[in-house]
């Protein structure tokens, strides 16, 4: 069975929460028995992980403390992580509550539908018109991507003598 695949349209009720499927519900009961951590992404979504996911992702970033103390990036990729991550139980109800200050940067307005998007190792939350338009930035990059390499195949080479 793949895990944390798919994508799904839900309501943000009045206050912030979204109801997840019962495929995440079972992938996230699975994967860390409902313990997840909320983090805003800069493309502006905020993902939903396992715990113990985000705790790997987060130890292999900070693995060189040296380079924290000494890199003025490192501290603020530590700054944006911490500021922007907070851990979230999913409800007996299988909802999610989404704090303010993630709705407001991902732009997801209470009363209006979501997309909840599989990313494998968890889950996205995306404001409709903004996932519409990564898909087409996506696609777009896809194509560009896809026109170089058969014109890299097509071409012949030249042997510069």
């Amino acid at each position: 069975m793949l895990a944390f695949c798919g994508q799904d349209r839900c309501l943000m009720d009045g206050n912030g929460r979204i109801k997840l499927g019962q495929h995440w519900l079972d992938d996230f009961a699975t994967a860390c028995d409902g313990k997840i951590v909320l983090h805003c992404l800069p493309e502006g979504a905020v993902a939903l992980y396992p715990e113990a996911v985000y705790a790997e992702m987060r130890r292999r970033e900070l693995a060189e403390v040296e380079r924290v103390a000494a890199s003025f990036v490192a501290r603020r990729s530590m700054r944006r992580f911490g500021a922007l991550t907070v851990a979230e139980p999913i409800s007996r109800q299988g909802r999610v509550t989404i704090p303010p200050a993630f709705r407001e940067y991902a732009a997801l307005v209470p009363g209006t539908e979501v997309c909840v998007i599989g990313v494998e190792v968890g889950v996205e939350i995306w404001n409709a018109e903004r996932y519409q338009a990564e898909m087409s930035t996506i696609q777009s990059h896809l194509l560009q991507k896809g026109v170089q390499e058969m014109t890299a195949d097509l071409t012949p080479e030249r042997e510069d003598r």
